[in-house]
């Protein structure tokens, strides 16, 4: 039997053609073709049997032949060869890959060829390449803002130093200001990783307000007018007359994208000038789009870079980033910006010529009813009484941004209380209420998630306290864990005071109840302390034991004394202090109840309320602590 004969055979019209969807090739051992299938034609372009006689390796690029003619020997020792990369020259002349399953027909019928079973697989590759690019794109932005972040934290850290030192008055205002703007830097790095995550996250939310580009665009304009001047170039603004009208959008997203485009502006041009052009098009009675220009006589972008400069972790060389500094995200934050206003942005550039980037976005114009319905009111300054009074449990590891947002709330007279932990705030919210808890996510000892979960299993007056995140990660799935962990919100790090104060106030609409720590029934007399603990820690040391004994006798009663003389006086900040400074003795001692009641003493006298049953409990508190002295007392001489 020939190949004519076999491919004229029904067994292999019925195995092998009937699957229309991968290319079928029969070729002899030599690569001669003597079939292929009509599939050829979509994939490769060739006509019904144009490729019969011609020989498969001249389709194949020099300089794999013979690789592939290798393949084709070892495969013809086997039945079944799989996964054989190649790529095939098609009728335009370009190339596509393939991967194709070897069938050896000499094991099956006798015949010196294959079947050669081909895929096409050319957006599988092309997909795996585009998957190595941004691979390595993003690999060059972490080393990138990895050394960004690095140079202002080393500047601050410097210039702290330095300020540690004896130094005159005009050199530690140098250092302040260079801590400053170390600082200014940072923060626009990490703004910039923050903007992308919320808009990944889908959180990101566009007001609808009045605004007027008359006001806007100068404002921005003159932030730069100080470098351009220092680098001698012009920097100018037109404005059509026609735009001359109350416009309703998110002016502060449009601020964001006119900073990014005329900073890299500014950025990128060297001599010349800048120019920022606003227009209308598609004007219509109810509105407008929108065209802002941003026009400079810069570097520019090389043609084949164009395609990639709005993407994320990706500027148009490398080198970029080393020389001019920046997150690399600019771009990629403008077009999400603007795309998400269903709007479109594009470039125009040469390189060595200058850059245009082109912003269109969609407007609505305001009249005096739009007025009326989408003005909506300010944020109310720190004045504001809306939050005195609110009861906040600040729990947060970091001193820094523990003091930062201790001293917002202070400002707002919220009561502060503050835990180090996730364990601290559990033990804190077991007996003490508050409106709101802000818990920072990662911590020592136990995280923030582990903290929310046992908090709302609790069998507490807090079990569903509003419970808002801190987090630096603002990503979608560290969003989605904060809510499944049982997370009311989330707040994005760093956060400014109007961030704060809208999460608490509108979003959560948290106002303070005025309710105290609920104030714990005194200890019964029968379980008066367990010394398990102190047993477990010393190795039931007796010596050790009979010292801790001794010290809680001769220091708990001199501040017992204090704690009387406080009450009378009303001195309910020294009668929280004294609380605060024996508290740890009845952990020690495993004096549960008497803590409690401690605790409640504490915050009461701390936070000033619940004044009546306070003096109550206190003097209850002191009773009952003078008799677990006598009991100890008995310990020490029975032991």
């Amino acid at each position: 039997m020939n190949f004519k004969q076999y491919v004229q055979k029904g067994s292999f019209y019925a195995a092998v053609v009937e699957d229309g969807s991968d290319l079928i090739f029969l070729v002899d051992f030599d690569g001669n073709i003597h079939y292929h299938n009509s599939s050829v034609r979509g994939t490769l372009g060739y006509k019904g049997k144009t490729l019969n006689g011609k020989n498969f390796f001249d389709f194949i690029p020099s300089n794999t032949v013979d690789d592939i003619k290798e393949k084709f020997i070892h495969s013809r020792r086997r039945a079944y060869t799989e996964k054989v990369e190649i790529q095939f020259l098609c009728k335009d002349r370009s190339y596509k890959f393939l991967e194709f399953n070897a069938i050896n027909l000499k094991h099956k019928v006798g015949l010196n060829g294959f079947i050669l079973d081909c895929r096409d697989i050319t957006q599988r590759k092309r997909d795996a390449e585009e998957l190595v690019r941004l691979q390595k794109a993003k690999e060059q932005f972490l080393a990138n803002i990895s050394h960004e972040i690095r140079t202002p934290i080393n500047g601050i850290a410097g210039m702290a130093g330095l300020l540690s030192q004896e130094s005159s008055p005009e050199e530690r205002g140098t250092y302040l200001n260079a801590i400053r703007h170390s600082a200014e830097n940072l923060k626009v790095i990490i703004n910039d990783i923050l903007d992308l995550a919320a808009i990944d996250s889908g959180k990101l939310r566009f007001e609808y307000i009045p605004f007027n580009l008359h006001d806007l665009l100068p404002s921005v304009v003159s932030m730069f007018a100080y470098q351009a001047k220092e680098k001698n170039i012009g920097l100018e603004y037109n404005i059509q007359p026609s735009l001359k009208r109350i416009l309703l959008g998110d002016p502060v997203r449009l601020n964001q994208i006119l900073i990014n485009l005329i900073s890299n502006a500014v950025k990128f041009t060297h001599s010349g000038k800048i120019q920022v052009e606003c227009s209308a098009e598609k004007r219509e009675k109810n509105g407008c789009v929108v065209k802002i220009q941003v026009i400079d006589t810069g570097v520019g972008v090389p043609s084949d870079k164009l395609d990639t400069i709005f993407e994320s972790f990706s500027q148009a060389d490398a080198s970029v980033t080393r020389k001019y500094g920046g997150s690399g995200l600019g771009l990629t934050i403008v077009k999400q910006l603007v795309e998400l206003q269903h709007g479109t942005i594009e470039v125009k550039s040469k390189e060595h010529k200058g850059s245009n980037f082109i912003v269109r976005i969609p407007y609505s114009f305001a009249n005096s009813a739009g007025l009326n319905k989408t003005d909506r009111p300010a944020i109310p300054q720190v004045s504001d009484k809306k939050l005195s009074g609110l009861k906040v449990l600040l729990v947060e590891d970091n001193d820094i941004n523990r003091l930062y947002a201790k001293s917002i709330l202070r400002q707002w007279n919220c009561m502060v209380d503050i835990a180090e932990n996730g364990l601290v705030a559990i033990e804190k919210i077991k007996y003490n209420f508050y409106d709101v808890v802000l818990m920072d996510v990662q911590m020592p000892v136990m995280d923030g998630y582990e903290a929310t979960r046992a908090i709302r299993v609790m069998e507490s007056h807090m079990r569903h306290a509003p419970i808002v995140a801190l987090t630096a990660n603002a990503t979608k799935t560290d969003i989605e864990k904060c809510l499944s962990s049982g997370m009311n919100d989330y707040l994005p790090k760093p956060f400014t005071p109007e961030d704060l104060y809208r999460k608490i106030s509108s979003d959560l609409n948290i106002q303070t109840k005025n309710i105290g720590t609920p104030m714990p029934a005194v200890a019964e007399r029968k379980a008066s302390f367990d010394l398990a603990y102190l047993r477990s820690i010393s190795d039931d040391n007796h010596e050790f034991l009979q010292e801790m004994l001794q010290t809680f006798v001769e220091s708990i009663p001199p501040v017992l004394r204090e704690m009387e003389a406080a009450v009378n006086e009303e001195n309910w900040k020294k009668l929280s202090r004294l609380a605060h400074q024996i508290k740890p003795s009845f952990s020690l001692m495993g004096m549960t109840a008497l803590r409690k009641t401690v605790v409640s003493i504490e915050q009461n006298g701390d936070q000033q309320v619940n004044l009546a049953e306070l003096i109550h409990t206190t003097k209850r508190f002191i009773r009952e602590c003078n008799a677990v002295v006598g009991d100890v007392r008995k310990e020490i001489i029975s032991g």
